[in-house]
């Protein structure tokens, strides 16, 4: 009788430690299963934003930022005394290695007037991301010209600075105007964004 008693208690704690276990097993996987869940959700979202924000600087693979000593920075002033009067901004990477430019350049025209010129309201959406110029590419901006006839500033140079991601400027260069006309009138002034396109090329 007595050994009969010690053989179901023996019997029922052996039970109890494999319930227990398998218990625990599951609460493993469970967990483990929970983690691992949230491993490749989190992994997921991870890579999601990696890629679309690889995709939207549009930077080429170990491209630097542009240098205004490595770059060739000419200006053409178009439409002189008409509508659309501006200066055409073309910088032409002259360095062995591809590297961007952002933003707008940060301009200053003649010696009266100190302050950087505004970027244009009318100008289209985009400037944050990177433009990348193997070497040799080229890229362009303008500088819209507003001369109302009357106390208006008169140049045949400008200062260029490229910005930097930060919006930091780089140091400034002076760019002289070509063509047949290279002095240029304003009373107001704005700039437009870097592109791979001329602007105002109809």
């Amino acid at each position: 009788m007595r050994t009969s008693r010690i053989r179901t208690a023996a019997l029922a704690t052996v039970t109890a430690a494999l319930a227990l276990g398998l218990t625990a097993c599951g609460g493993a996987d469970a967990d483990s299963k929970a983690a691992g869940s949230s491993a490749q959700v989190n992994s997921g979202g991870d890579a999601k934003g990696g890629t679309d924000q690889a995709a939207g600087d549009g930077t080429t693979a170990g491209a630097q930022q542009c240098r205004g000593d490595e770059m060739l920075l000419t200006a053409e002033h178009r439409f002189a005394g008409q509508q659309g009067d501006h200066l055409l901004v073309a910088a032409s990477n002259k360095g062995s290695k591809p590297c961007w430019v952002t933003s707008y350049p940060t301009v200053k025209l003649g010696d009266v007037d100190s302050t950087a010129l505004p970027h244009s309201k009318k100008d289209t959406s985009g400037g944050s991301k990177h433009i990348t110029l193997q070497p040799g590419g080229k890229v362009y901006s303008a500088v819209n010209l507003f001369d109302y006839g009357s106390k208006n500033h008169t140049a045949q140079s400008f200062s260029l600075a490229l910005r930097g991601a930060d919006g930091h400027d780089g140091p400034s260069y002076s760019v002289a105007i070509k063509g047949d006309k290279p002095q240029f009138s304003w009373n107001e002034a704005d700039v437009l964004n870097w592109n791979a396109k001329k602007p105002y090329d109809f």
